[in-house]
């Protein structure tokens, strides 16, 4: 390709286009400071720049671009499928600030099932697809991964522990114990009996749960007739288990890959709800909303950010079948250029019938109501979210996020504390605390430990939902302690991050401790990001601190002669009256105890040992 430029601290817009061949191409405008605003593609370089330059029809946010304009570089290329090819890697690598910007161009996750082992395992999976195995999906974001996985760990008990913990138990872990894995590690299961597990596993997530079925039916029938009912249970909740998941996902007679695109658009705003079907399958969907700084009408809008989701991420998976709500602009360009990042065919429609229709209905109504929901008082949690996505490196914004605090006087009814905020801010219903015993007094490292240890071990065995992010209060001890647990129950997919207060201990000063516990991360005192963070870490704080008042206040407003066996409600009541108050009752020997209306001798020494002790 050639390459010309030009740059000029007062643009002369006429001398460049007299110069400027009229070739498909890419367009790059830069400012004063040779800083990208603009990136733009054209069949005709010439037609397409001198439209920038008329007199009259610009946009008032046109204008604004045109008059910021310092200078522009051209790139002709042989055909506009080169030209939107090369026009897509330019926005992602230079994200100028007036073109239509995807901020998810992370890559999806996929469900992994390993091959080249006797007892395959099952994952989670994000990024290059380098492992022996087969990849399936793409999942629109952990938390449907993960529905997935907790789906065939119940239903398949196909082991998802690291290949490191795999080969290094001695005996089962909580997940055999629970019935979510048959011990493979241990040798509790016949690799013939584990490798047909395997191979329900891998039939159900091609979309092939008919099929499953029909041989666990056969299998249920046959356990039956040998009596073996445990046995026939056991296939008949499996068989139950994915007729409701097939009942929810899968649609009779469709087949096929597809994405959905909807848009909706309010007030310049925009949302974009993507819907992801694979073998006739809804996966799940995502609503993106791109910012629009020139004014471009919804169709183009919709035009450039199908391109650059597809174009400008690689890695992405390409369907073979595009549904858009209405026809685009460069919709046939599009095609050709996803042909050729996939050696195959590749339909985008707009015209659509049947299940397709009602799909695509489904994606339009996401995107109002998502569109409507970004634009309500919840816009400025969005920020803080979309800020701590950012400042964190996170590939997607976190859905649900957790965080731990310890409180206590000198030691005294130590109360751990875990605060639950997801995308609509804090969840008070989803709020818990934990009386601490059992650990030395003034021993945080050990309250946090049980502490963790008693939340996660429940959602291990399946109550309530696995965070995105626990957040820890306190240093690189409570993160390595927080570390350690999690590894131990091995539950991953967890991001971890600590936030320990500055030498001034004053807010503004945190330090974040990051990748486990080898990176620390210092934001500034005006990050959106740090604010939410500290929102967190404070609601932690207050409410182990009103935990641990109650519990302390409680206890040293009860009468200790509650703790003594045999003394109950009456018998409390005649030694208080008798001796004036508890301090009374504490200072009286055991004959004095033993005058008072219902107390024997041999209850009077109990009462006696007992409030000595104390």
């Amino acid at each position: 390709m050639s390459e010309s430029s030009t740059v000029q601290q007062s643009f002369d817009h006429k001398r460049f286009l007299a110069n400027t061949a009229g070739c498909a191409g890419v367009y790059q405008m830069f400012d004063g400071n040779s800083q990208p605003l603009y990136v733009g593609k054209a069949k005709n370089l010439k037609k397409r720049l001198s439209s920038y330059f008329r007199t009259t029809g610009l946009t008032p946010k046109t204008e604004a671009l045109v008059k910021r304009i310092a200078s522009i570089q051209v790139t002709p290329t042989q055909t506009e499928t080169e030209a939107l090819i090369l026009e897509q890697n330019l926005i992602k690598s230079q994200r100028p600030p007036y073109n239509i910007l995807l901020r998810d161009d992370k890559s999806y996750p996929y469900v992994f099932l390993s091959k080249e082992e006797a007892f395959p395992r099952i994952s989670l999976h994000r990024g290059a697809k380098k492992a022996q195995g087969r990849y399936f999906g793409p999942f629109p974001n952990v938390s449907s991964v993960r529905e997935s996985l907790s789906l065939l760990q119940k239903t398949f008990r196909v082991r998802q522990c690291e290949d490191s913990v795999f080969y290094n138990r001695t005996r089962p872990c909580l997940q055999y114990q629970i019935d979510r894995c048959k011990g493979p590690c241990v040798g509790l299961v016949e690799a013939e009996e584990y490798q047909r597990d395997v191979r329900f596993t891998e039939l159900f997530l091609e979309g092939k749960s008919q099929e499953v079925m029909g041989e666990l039916v056969a299998q249920m029938e046959a356990a039956a007739g040998d009596l073996e009912f445990e046995k026939a249970a056991r296939y008949r909740d499996q068989i139950t288990a994915l007729r409701k998941v097939q009942a929810e996902r899968f649609v009779e007679g469709e087949q096929g890959d597809l994405d959905v695109f909807a848009i909706a658009e309010s007030s310049s705003n925009f949302c974009i709800h993507v819907l992801f079907i694979r073998q006739g399958r809804v996966l799940g969907s995502k609503s993106y909303f791109p910012q629009d700084r020139l004014g471009e009408p919804v169709g183009q809008v919709l035009s450039s950010f199908v391109a650059q989701y597809y174009l400008g991420n690689r890695v992405r998976d390409i369907p073979g079948q595009v549904i858009l709500p209405f026809a685009i602009d460069d919709i046939d360009l599009i095609a050709e250029a996803l042909r050729q990042l996939r050696s195959a065919k590749v339909e985008i429609k707009h015209s659509v019938r049947g299940m397709r229709q009602k799909w695509l209905d489904l994606a339009g109504q996401s995107a109002q109501q998502n569109l409507l929901s970004r634009t309500s008082s919840r816009a400025k949690v969005l920020k803080k979210y979309e800020a701590l996505q950012e400042a964190l490196g996170l590939d997607e914004q976190p859905a649900r996020m957790e965080c731990f605090d310890i409180s206590h006087s000198s030691g005294e009814k130590t109360v751990a504390s875990c605060v639950v905020f997801d995308e609509g801010g804090s969840n008070p219903s989803d709020y818990r605390r934990f009386n601490i015993a059992g650990v030395t007094a003034g021993d945080d490292y050990g309250a946090m430990r049980q502490a963790l240890t008693r939340r996660y071990k429940r959602l291990q065995e399946g109550e309530g939902k696995i965070p995105d992010l626990l957040i820890v209060d306190g240093g690189k001890g409570q993160f390595g302690v927080a570390k350690e647990v999690l590894e131990e129950l091995g539950v991953m997919d967890i991001i971890l991050v600590g936030i320990a207060k500055g030498s001034t201990r004053k807010a503004g000063f945190e330090t974040l401790i990051l990748d486990g516990g080898d990176r620390e991360l210092s934001l500034d005192s005006t990050s959106l990001a740090l604010h939410l963070l500290q929102e967190i870490r404070d609601e932690a704080h207050r409410f182990a601190i009103t935990g641990h008042r109650a519990r302390r206040d409680k206890a040293r407003t009860t009468s200790s002669l509650e703790s003594v066996p045999g003394v109950g409600a009456k018998r409390r009541r005649e030694l208080l009256r008798h001796f004036g108050g508890i301090q009374g009752v504490k200072a009286a020997s055991v004959e004095d105890l033993s005058k008072v209306t219902g107390i024997s001798r041999t209850l009077a020494e109990q009462i006696y040992q007992h409030l000595q002790v104390e």
